[in-house]
């Protein structure tokens, strides 16, 4: 068997709490010094991201969030657990440019052990782990471990947008009778078209 193990220490990487302060909806909220782990293995061996269980200020723990740049579509797989996962595509301008704060469509999928979720092209994504438990998912996106910093931003993946509009259209929060449900993130402007998955909206 000959496998090269080069790449070897670039498969671990962690999101701390100082760097998810950038897309909470409370910065200032008390979390974990670690939200998630991954392991990254590209589209042979899959990437593997393990969620803490909880909530930073009401809003349960998620992963930061990305668009996709390119031709570029990812599956996956919730091998453990329980979560909310968010989908939003942005509106663009006359010359293709994404618009920050204009969403053309969201949707929000409750997903448990066991489901499949397709991200598809064009379409940003995060997944809240809403559950009492590790929430563990296993994905097809591929890695570039030729990235000058390949533990914080895949060069597959735009994360500044998320930056800018700190998080998604909503935010996944822990509702009545400890259920998740929405709270609508008052930096966009505009949704056109929303799927909301069953889930209610706090004011």
């Amino acid at each position: 068997m000959n496998i090269d193990f080069t790449n070897v220490p670039k498969h671990y990487a962690a999101r701390t709490q100082e760097k998810m302060r950038e897309v909470l909806m409370n910065p200032a909220g008390e979390g974990p010094a670690v939200h998630y782990y991954m392991l990254r293995g590209g589209v042979d061996q899959k990437n593997t991201t393990v969620w803490e269980p909880g909530t930073i200020s009401g809003e349960y723990i998620k992963t930061y969030g990305h668009y996709h740049v390119g031709d570029l579509s990812e599956n996956y797989f919730v091998a453990f657990g329980q979560g909310v996962a968010l989908l939003q595509k942005l509106a663009e301008d006359e010359s293709g440019q994404l618009i920050a704060d204009q969403v053309e469509q969201f949707r929000a999928i409750v997903v448990k052990t066991g489901d499949s979720v397709f991200m598809p092209l064009k379409f940003g994504h995060l997944v809240a782990n809403t559950g009492q438990t590790y929430l563990v998912t296993i994905d097809d996106s591929p890695v570039d471990f030729d990235d000058r910093d390949p533990s914080s931003f895949p060069g597959h993946a735009d994360y500044e947008l998320v930056k800018q509009m700190r998080g998604f259209a909503y935010y996944v929060v822990e509702g009545e009778n400890g259920q998740p449900a929405l709270k609508r993130n008052s930096l966009y402007k505009s949704i056109v078209e929303e799927d909301l998955g069953g889930l209610s909206v706090i004011e």
